[in-house]
């Protein structure tokens, strides 16, 4: 079955009134369909895997492993390090992955307990992993906890979308967590506007 981010009318009557380019823009493209992952486990090990290759790529590698292990912690966990790297991805990539499954097995980590957290509590949690850095954190909020306002600031694709979007030549930190702030509290939302305008 397949997972969607959810948002409708209210967010996009609000992030119309806020910005009015953003406005044109959903206006233009219409309801964006995102799939998401509602498992963070699962969804953490995928975005391991889709680091620095291509989605065609990731999604063949993440075939392999699912069907070794349904990407269930606990299966993962008790494949050893070179059947992980069999699927198709660098031994670097199989230790953070069986990394995460023993985070996960031994409740070092207790994903379940994310529904209970802040966005920033959630960050600070998962860059102790070793391989996860803020930006898979960040898109982790989005595609499987489906966090309302996450405007990533180290995705280049947002980046881009924001300077084609209101013209820039050059987009100083600061002048992206002002726009980012002015769509709150539906920030989320904005992201999948502004990755759809960068393509």
């Amino acid at each position: 079955m397949d997972y969607f981010f959810e948002y409708g009318e209210k967010e996009l009557v609000h992030l119309r009134k806020k910005d009015k380019k953003l406005g044109v823009v959903i206006d233009n493209i219409g309801m964006i369909r995102r799939k998401i992952n509602p498992n963070p486990i699962s969804a953490l090990i995928e975005s391991i895997v889709g680091q620095q290759i291509s989605n065609k790529a990731a999604a063949t590698v993440c075939e392999r492993l699912n069907d070794l292990s349904g990407m269930d912690a606990h299966r993962v966990h008790m494949l050893s390090l070179e059947t992980i790297q069999s699927c198709g991805m660098s031994m670097r990539k199989a230790e953070y992955i069986k990394n995460i499954s023993e985070i996960a097995v031994s409740k070092r980590i207790d994903f379940e307990d994310f529904q209970n957290r802040s966005d920033d509590e959630i960050i600070k949690i998962l860059t102790t992993i070793k391989g996860v850095g803020v930006w898979t954190a960040e898109m982790l909020l989005i595609f499987s906890l489906m966090r309302p306002n996450v405007v990533s600031y180290g995705d280049l694709a947002i980046r881009r979308g924001m300077m084609h979007l209101y013209q820039l030549n050059e987009l100083p930190k600061e002048k992206f967590m002002q726009y980012a702030k002015g769509y709150s509290p539906y920030g989320s939302v904005a992201s999948l506007y502004l990755w759809e305008m960068s393509h």
